[in-house]
């Protein structure tokens, strides 16, 4: 699907849905470049497991957030959120075979 192939009443939800992706491939380079690729690829118990591994602790971070009330100090929601996109990213490139070293 193109940009020109989404109905009007859609064109607002389509430009927002790229500006938050657009800013979470900027994070996510940024962030590759500080840690490569053996940080997911050598995980104990593969690649996938040391995914869901970060996954879970960032939905912990992020529930104990909601259910206390407490405001993080040193990483906002919308980062912990903007992670796990990007690990659910990192997955399907693993699944892809397009993640150095998860071949």
């Amino acid at each position: 699907m193109s940009k020109f192939d989404i109905p009007v009443e859609l064109e607002q939800f389509y430009n927002d849905v790229v500006e938050i992706t657009n800013a979470n491939v900027l994070l996510l380079v940024k962030k590759q470049k500080d840690y490569g690729s053996k940080n997911i690829s050598q995980s104990p118990g593969g690649p996938l497991n040391g995914l869901r591994v970060r996954m879970f602790d960032k939905l912990a971070r992020i529930n104990n957030l909601v259910e206390t009330g407490a405001t993080p100090e040193n990483e906002s929601l919308r980062d912990s959120f903007m992670d796990i996109a990007n690990y659910a990213t990192i997955a399907l490139m693993v699944l892809d075979g397009k993640w150095e070293g998860s071949e």
